[in-house]
């Protein structure tokens, strides 16, 4: 027994090394950093405290940012599950073609973040605004992303195009996990298709429902390789009397911080900001997805 207890942890030891060497370390080095005027290159370092923490929140770019995020990953928390929802029935029905759909439908998936943003750039400022000047619709006539009340929704209409192909395929594991005699026998008793999605399989697929709306979440509160190609923060507005980027997301705005303006220590403090969140955030939703599962 004691060899093998040996022998297990020469087999964890290299990967927990790696993990307390890249995560742990880091992040406590990153809260000690987020407490000083740490610059990215200075040694000696002055102890400034909370100072860091509390200036993020005067910040109207920092408060803004995190309101857009907050409205944009509930945006995309819905759509994104319900897109991919509709696509598993579609991809999981008696449709001919259903692998054809399946496999067309998760193709977006493989498509980066960096160059998904640059080509659905040029289909908003060029494509669609093309579109509207020929077909004379002034909503159109304007790209979506240099709006201010539409730029965020046009972010998330691509992330869905995006991330619904992969939801999906959870889904589809899901449902096809369901025993075929509970549907049948559902079925016989009279059922209609409305009834046995919403009576039986959604209830049945509530471990489904936490993995996806766990991930919908964190990447969207993660969001940087779209915002930063497609958008690139803008357009400009004024909030609370500051000039600022209109869909600068959570993940650009610490980076900007960092590398824009070269404030390191007070981009560590955001980062740190923002590991909490996201973790609070995530905890709740999986607390209540359990609950849910628990009664179902």
């Amino acid at each position: 027994m004691k060899r093998r207890g040996w022998v297990d942890f020469l087999f964890i030891f290299p990967t927990a090394l790696a993990f307390v060497m890249v995560i742990i370390v880091p992040f406590f080095l990153g809260i000690y950093y987020a407490m000083t005027d740490w610059d990215g290159v200075r040694t000696t370092l002055t102890w400034v405290g909370f100072q860091n923490f509390t200036g993020m929140f005067k910040e109207p770019q920092f408060i803004y940012s995190f309101l857009i995020t907050l409205l944009y990953t509930v945006i995309n928390i819905a759509l994104v599950n319900i897109v991919g929802f509709l696509m598993s029935l579609l991809a999981t029905s008696r449709v001919k073609g259903r692998n054809f759909y399946r496999a067309g439908f998760f193709v977006p998936n493989l498509i980066g973040g960096i160059v998904l943003g640059y080509i659905w750039q040029f289909v908003f400022n060029n494509v669609f605004v093309d579109l509207g000047n020929a077909a004379g619709l002034a909503f159109m006539q304007k790209s979506f992303i240099a709006r201010r009340e539409t730029v965020i929704w046009a972010m998330s209409f691509v992330n869905t195009w995006q991330y619904a192909g992969y939801i999906m395929m959870i889904y589809v594991a899901s449902i096809q996990a369901i025993p075929d005699s509970v549907l049948e026998a559902a079925n016989v008793d009279g059922a209609n298709y409305r009834t046995r999605v919403f009576r039986i399989m959604m209830p049945m697929m509530a471990s489904a429902f936490t993995i996806t709306l766990f991930l919908t979440l964190t990447n969207s509160f993660k969001q940087f390789d779209l915002n930063s190609t497609l958008t690139n923060g803008g357009p400009a507005m004024v909030y609370m009397g500051k000039a600022i980027r209109a869909s600068q997301l959570l993940a650009m705005d610490i980076y900007r911080t960092a590398n824009q303006f070269n404030l390191m220590a007070q981009a560590q403090a955001k980062a740190v900001v923002f590991f909490i969140i996201l973790v609070v955030f995530s905890l709740i939703q999986v607390y209540l997805n359990k609950r849910k599962e628990v009664e179902a």
